[in-house]
């Protein structure tokens, strides 16, 4: 039997780029990370919010955890989601992705047995706040985050990462839809045109 696997949801950013708070930031009339919450469902795992204001997330009834080293930024988060993980992976996705697409999540769980990092690599770049997790990175997590070198994938360098290359996440999400992330009003916008 596989072994179960934890979703974190990084809740953690001060969203200065939309001016008001993304998790709550509304699309069709629900907020952002309702429809993050919605797409990790199907996946049946324990999930948890990495959040430094618990107060507003009371409401979504999800264990939340602060950060570990406040201020660190995502690599800070990732660092926190791991730390309090009851499982040896964790799923670690941003709040402000609502196209989430549950089968490419499937897959990426389906490879942790063999490789720490599980990350899709799209146009030559990591998905870091879309990937799996072992607990053997918080080590070189943390010690990147002691000496302030706050890179998100920093430590990559230092365990065995599996990259799912653009084709490979094609076969899961054609149109890439996962990596629509909501950082403006713009952006929002557009993100509306796409439901």
């Amino acid at each position: 039997m596989p072994e179960p696997i934890t979703v974190a949801v990084l809740a953690g950013g001060r969203s200065k780029r939309m001016g008001t708070d993304k998790s709550f930031t509304l699309l069709q009339g629900r907020p952002l990370i309702e429809h993050v919450l919605e797409r990790v469902k199907p996946l049946g795992a324990y999930t948890m919010l990495i959040t430094n204001r618990p107060a507003d997330y009371a409401g979504l009834g999800l264990p939340m955890f602060a950060d570990v080293f406040p201020g660190k930024g995502s690599l800070g988060g990732l660092y926190t989601a791991l730390t309090y993980s009851p499982t040896g992976h964790t799923l670690c996705v941003a709040c402000d992705m609502p196209f989430l697409s549950p089968p490419l999540l499937q897959h990426l769980i389906d490879l942790r047995d063999s490789y720490d990092v599980i990350v899709p690599r799209i146009d030559g770049f990591p998905e870091a706040l879309h990937a799996v997790y072992s607990k053997a990175c918080l080590e070189p997590m943390r010690t990147l985050i002691q000496r302030d070198r706050l890179k998100i994938i920093g430590f990559y360098d230092q365990v065995n990462v599996r990259y799912v290359e653009e084709d490979e996440t094609r076969q899961f999400d054609p149109e890439l839809r996962s990596f629509i992330n909501v950082n403006t009003p713009a952006e929002l916008a557009q993100a509306g045109e796409n439901i």
